[in-house]
C-alpha cells in the first residue's frame, strides 16, 4: 500500500499536535495531480453533536483528498436507506447501525464489496480483528460471502457501573472473574446490602435490557461461534445452552435479595431510572449492569471516573473463554459506487480518521494503531481500553435478529421470564415467534 506524508495537523478540540500518515492510493495520486475530485456523499444516523463530529471527520479526509464531501444525516436512516437504495439515488457511502440490515442490503446487490485486501487490514490491525471482518462479511445476491460492511464508530455494553467510595466504605474490591462478580454479590448480600439495580422499562420497548444481560452470559458460557448460530437461529432459540444463558441472568435478577425493589421490580423500573439507586444513602444497590451511554442518565454533575466508575463485566475464570466484548457501532458500506468511495474507506485504515473523533466526544475504536491520548475524554479511554483487550467481540444479538424477533418476542420473553416464566417456556414462544416468520 502507497504512503504519503501529509502535514501535522493542529486540532481544535485537543492540545496534542499529531503527526500522522494519510495512507492510501489516493493521496499518492493527488499529489502527482492524477487524482480527479468527485463529490462524494455520506448518508448516516447522525443528527445534532455527532453529526458535527462525523462532519470534522469528513471534513479531514475532504481536505486531503480535494473531493467535495457531503454528510446527510436521518433518524429514520433504516427506512430511508432502503428506500434510497431501491430508488438508486442513495449516496455513495452509508453508515449502518444495525449490520443485518447491511446484510439484507448486500443479498440484494445494492452494496459494494471493499475486497480482500481491506477485509486483511482489518483483521491486521483491529484488535479481535476476525471478529470484525465477520461482522461486515455478508452474503451477496450471487450466494458467494465476501467483505462489504468497514466497522468505524463502536460502542462498548460489558460494563458495570458501581460507585467507587460505597465500595471502599464496604471493603468490596473490583472482580475480575463472574466467579468473583457472584461471589461479591452474596456478600453484599451477607452484609445487609443489595447487590443490583436492574430496570427493563423502555415503553413500547420494554424489555430490551435484559436481552444485553443474555448476550453477554451467552458469550461467557458458550464460544463465540455457538453465539453465531443462535443469533442467526442456525442453532434455535429454545436450545438448552440459551435456555441456561437465560437462566443465569435469572441468578441475577430473579433474586429477590439481589435487586433493588426485589425481582418483581425489574420489569416495571424504568432504565432511564434503574442507576439512581447507586446514588442514593445508604446505597439501594452496589452495581448497575448497562452500556456506555448510561451516565446520560446519572444525576446532574455525575463526574464519570470520580462519582462513579465502571468495570468490565467479568468472564468465569474456568471456562477458558478469553474476554468476550459485547457492544454496537456502525459499518460502513458502499451504496453508490465511486473511486471516491473506496478512497474514503482507505482514509477509514488511518489513525488520523480516528484519533479526530477520539479527541471529540462519543468515539471507541479497536484500532490498534491509533494513539491513546487522542482521547478527550479519560472516560472514553478507558473503556478504549475494555475494547482494545476483548480476545472476541460480537455484536448486539437482538439487532442482528429478525425484527420481529429481536425487537419483539425477545424483548416481551424477557419480561415474561423476569416475572416468573419458566425459561424453557419463553424460549420455546421466542422459537415459534422465528418459525413464523421462516
Amino acid at each position: 500500500m502507497f504512503q504519503a506524508p501529509i502535514l501535522a495537523r493542529i486540532w481544535e478540540d485537543t492540545d496534542i499536535m499529531k503527526q500522522t500518515l494519510f495512507t492510501g492510493a489516493a493521496v499518492l495520486a493527488l499529489s502527482t495531480g492524477m487524482a480527479m475530485a468527485e463529490q462524494l456523499t455520506v448518508f448516516g444516523p447522525w443528527l445534532g453533536p455527532d453529526q458535527e463530529n462525523v462532519e470534522a471527520v469528513l471534513a479531514v479526509f475532504a481536505e486531503q483528498s480535494g473531493h467535495d464531501v457531503r454528510y446527510v444525516g436521518s433518524d429514520s436512516f433504516e427506512q430511508q436507506i432502503v428506500v434510497d437504495l431501491e430508488a438508486g439515488s442513495a449516496a455513495n457511502v452509508a453508515a449502518f447501525p444495525q449490520p443485518g440490515l447491511a446484510s439484507d442490503m448486500a443479498a440484494r446487490g445494492f452494496l459494494t464489496p471493499l475486497g480482500q485486501d481491506v477485509a486483511d487490514w482489518v483483521s491486521e490491525n483491529y484488535a479481535a480483528g476476525p471478529s470484525w471482518v465477520a461482522l461486515g462479511t455478508y452474503t451477496g445476491p450471487d450466494g458467494s460471502e465476501a467483505f462489504y460492511g468497514f466497522p468505524y464508530k463502536n460502542d462498548v455494553k460489558s460494563l458495570v457501573w458501581y460507585i467507587p467510595e460505597n465500595f471502599e466504605d464496604a471493603g468490596y474490591e473490583i472482580p475480575q472473574s463472574m466467579e468473583e462478580l457472584k461471589a461479591l454479590s452474596e456478600q453484599i448480600v451477607a452484609d445487609g446490602g443489595t447487590p443490583w439495580c436492574i430496570g427493563l422499562g423502555s415503553g413500547a420497548a420494554t424489555g430490551w435490557p435484559a436481552t444485553d444481560w443474555v448476550e453477554d452470559l451467552m458469550l461467557r458460557t458458550q464460544p463465540p461461534e455457538v453465539y453465531d448460530q443462535w443469533v442467526s437461529n442456525e442453532m434455535p432459540f429454545n436450545d438448552e445452552r440459551v435456555v441456561a444463558a437465560i437462566e443465569e441472568f435469572g441468578w441475577f435478577a430473579r433474586n429477590d435479595a439481589f435487586v433493588s425493589g426485589g425481582a418483581g421490580a425489574v420489569a416495571t423500573t424504568d432504565f432511564r431510572d434503574s442507576p439512581k439507586g447507586l446514588f442514593s444513602s445508604p446505597p439501594q444497590c452496589y452495581m448497575h449492569r448497562m452500556a456506555s451511554f448510561i451516565p446520560a442518565f446519572f444525576p446532574e454533575g455525575t463526574a464519570v471516573g470520580e462519582d462513579v466508575d465502571f468495570f468490565y463485566f467479568p468472564a468465569y475464570a474456568d471456562k477458558d473463554l478469553g474476554t468476550p466484548v459485547l457492544g454496537a457501532g456502525t459499518t460502513w458500506a458502499i451504496t453508490n459506487d465511486s473511486p471516491a468511495a473506496h478512497e474514503l474507506i482507505a482514509f477509514l485504515e488511518t489513525p488520523l480518521a480516528h484519533e479526530t473523533w477520539m479527541a471529540r466526544k462519543g468515539f471507541l475504536t479497536p484500532h490498534t494503531g491509533v494513539n491513546p491520548d487522542a482521547f478527550g475524554d479519560p472516560t472514553l479511554r478507558k473503556m478504549n481500553e475494555i475494547l482494545l483487550s476483548a480476545t472476541t467481540f460480537r455484536f448486539d444479538g437482538s439487532d442482528l435478529m429478525p425484527g420481529a424477533v429481536g425487537a419483539g418476542s425477545f424483548w416481551t420473553g424477557m419480561v415474561d421470564y423476569t416475572g416468573g416464566k419458566d425459561a424453557q417456556a419463553v424460549a420455546d414462544e421466542i422459537q415459534a415467534s422465528w418459525d413464523a416468520i421462516k
